[in-house]
């Protein structure tokens, strides 16, 4: 885990814009990293047992690895409710201890009562892990760069496909394709021996055995729920002792199995040859590609503000997708 940088002075209720949006957080805690998402502060560990982490899903939207300006008011909610719901689905299962421990604001100390609740919905309480620098991808269906990767060599990280295959082609077995993290810019695909001189060969044995395990689950039952689950990435880590040291325990952290780590698909409108309406970032995509053939943005910094139908647009997928798997997109 990376060192905690400074608390950044007296606590301030999260920045929240007229539309409703999380766009930042600014607690007084120690911040861990803030990605393109989710903004990580470490918290102590409980009657001197081994550090946790603070992890908020803010309502920031990314795409070509840009965060947009424009936030989708609840987005972080359902990210959350979402990943919630997978690790509940997967832990009876057995295959690999994740992180979570808990959803509620309160449990963290530190916070004011205004915080808690604007960050209730939002935040996941984790147990502190070195983060394997490796995104632990797998491959049902070809698809977006494993599809590029397929045309230009046959191979998608390295691994051997039959010729001839289609756009959104469902493999005969799923495939793992690694790739390294990029906190900013573009992560990049490798194959598995790059990924084993990064993280070493035990360790991504054990990686590539729990994704293949997990994906397998989550495929069966988004089909049984009418959804494909075509690709995904799993991050993984290794729990802090209580001295702060990693330990040998391997955990399954961050999100899971989310619209923004993976690639849903109605199952009713999926074929070989064509790219299926999906439920994740791909309609904020299509749409800013249409900015670019128009000249009016060139995939950097700053994004481009999206329209309210965009915004509107995505939070509905989000929340299909919570429905399709789970059932009630609401718990209380």
């Amino acid at each position: 885990m990376p060192s905690p940088s400074p608390a950044h002075g007296p606590s301030t209720v999260p920045d929240r814009p007229a539309d409703g949006g999380l766009v930042r957080t600014d607690l007084h805690l120690p911040v861990v990293r803030r990605g393109k998402v989710r903004d990580v502060y470490r918290l102590p560990g409980e009657d001197g047992g081994p550090p946790r982490v603070l992890i908020v899903a803010t309502d920031r939207i990314s795409a070509f690895d840009v965060v947009m300006p424009t936030a989708v008011p609840d987005k972080g909610r359902l990210l959350t409710e979402i990943a919630v719901r997978w690790f509940e689905f997967l832990r009876p299962l057995g295959i690999v201890p994740d992180h979570l421990l808990s959803t509620d604001p309160a449990d963290a100390a530190g916070l004011s009562d205004p915080e808690r609740t604007l960050l209730a919905g939002r935040t996941m309480i984790g147990r502190g892990a070195a983060v394997v620098p490796v995104e632990c991808v797998v491959r049902g269906y070809l698809s977006g760069s494993g599809w590029g990767d397929y045309q230009r060599t046959g191979a998608v990280c390295g691994v051997r496909l039959p010729a001839g295959l289609e756009r959104s082609a469902r493999l005969d077995e799923p495939i793992f394709t690694p790739a390294t993290k990029a906190d900013e810019g573009h992560d990049e695909n490798i194959d598995f021996e790059e990924a084993c001189r990064v993280a070493g060969r035990a360790t991504m044995e054990r990686l590539r055995d729990a994704s293949m395990r997990i994906y397998a689950a989550a495929r069966d039952h988004a089909e049984a729920h009418g959804l494909i689950l075509a690709d995904t990435k799993f991050e993984f880590g290794f729990a802090l002792g209580p001295d702060g040291l990693p330990t040998d325990e391997l955990l399954l952290v961050d999100e899971v199995l989310t619209p923004d780590s993976s690639r849903y698909w109605p199952k009713a409108d999926w074929a070989p040859g064509i790219e299926p309406p999906s439920f994740d970032k791909q309609f904020v995509r299509n749409w800013l590609l249409g900015e670019v053939e128009a000249g009016r943005w060139d995939k950097t910094p700053p994004g481009p503000a999206l329209p309210a139908d965009v915004v509107a647009g995505t939070a509905d997928r989000y929340r299909a997708t919570l429905s399709m798997l789970f059932g009630d997109a609401d718990r209380g």
